[in-house]
């Protein structure tokens, strides 16, 4: 369950209770704490997705991963699948807690690592493969540009326009699409006494260009277990400048979004921002 925003419908307890009741009667009655669910229109397929590939990435990663064990569906006017999945203990992993850490920034290049050497048993359906494939770059170019200009009293609007220009004209990645988590920063990482304990939010799971996982880089890390996680993960210069377009682009889209109304995403994101203008 998952509290309101002005662009995302609140969705409330009873209806919660409800659809678990109705469809997953063996758990009916059971307590509910207020987590997420789906409530946007991007979340259409996660909760598939996911019952089908994180079971089988599970055992190739160093990391725990959600384990879904039902995928519900739409009703009582809810309109999206949605997830059950086993509880992962652990809390949001911070800049203050492992910032500094180059043991956690080779951790986490090792993760990656391991997922981009995932090879399913069997091949992607050609429909689970267009589920799977991320949108590029230049697709945020628009997007991108616009928010430049809309936060340009805030940061320094030619040197964000360098790196876009930058990014976008980097050479793409001209290797074996590999897997990549797609949303890999900070909040979706789970510690626990103080180490990385899990991954978690695979929906944005595909296979493609890894560098848009590099953004983990610019909302966790500081410079010297930044330059050792990307010795770990042994990144080319081509591939780490898309990273840093990736962290810019994703950064600028969450603060425009959401910064005036939230101090925590401001502050996140006011980060993500400045560390990938620093490289």
């Amino acid at each position: 369950m998952t509290a309101g925003h002005p662009d995302r419908p609140s969705i409330p307890t009873a209806l919660v209770r409800r659809l678990v009741d109705r469809q997953f009667p063996q758990w009916a009655g059971l307590p509910l704490r207020r987590v997420r669910m789906p409530r946007h229109p991007d979340a259409l397929g996660q909760a598939r997705k996911d019952f089908e590939w994180l079971p089988r990435l599970a055992p190739h990663l160093p990391l725990a991963v959600p384990e879904p064990v039902a995928v519900g569906e739409p009703g009582f006017g809810y309109p999206w699948e949605w997830a059950v999945t086993r509880w992962l203990d652990g809390d949001t992993a911070t800049v203050h807690a492992l910032g500094d850490s180059s043991g956690a920034a080779v951790e986490l290049a090792g993760f990656l690592t391991a997922l981009q050497r995932f090879a399913p048993d069997r091949a992607p359906t050609p429909a689970a493969r267009a589920d799977l494939t991320g949108e590029p770059l230049a697709a945020r170019d628009r997007a991108t540009r616009a928010a430049i200009a809309q936060v340009a009293d805030v940061f320094d609007a030619t040197a964000m326009t360098d790196l876009w220009n930058a990014a976008l004209g980097a050479p793409g990645w001209d290797r074996p699409p590999v897997w990549f988590h797609g949303d890999f920063h900070t909040g979706n990482l789970l510690t626990t006494d103080g180490r990385l304990s899990a991954v978690i939010d695979f929906g944005e799971l595909g296979i493609g260009d890894p560098a848009r996982d590099l953004i983990i880089a610019f909302t966790l890390m500081s410079a010297a277990p930044r330059a050792a996680f990307r010795t770990a993960l042994g990144v080319d210069d081509a591939t780490w400048t898309r990273g840093r377009g990736w962290a810019l682009a994703t950064g600028l889209n969450a603060y425009t979004a959401y910064a005036a109304d939230d101090p925590r995403v401001a502050a996140q994101t006011t980060r993500q921002i400045t560390q990938a203008l620093t490289g």
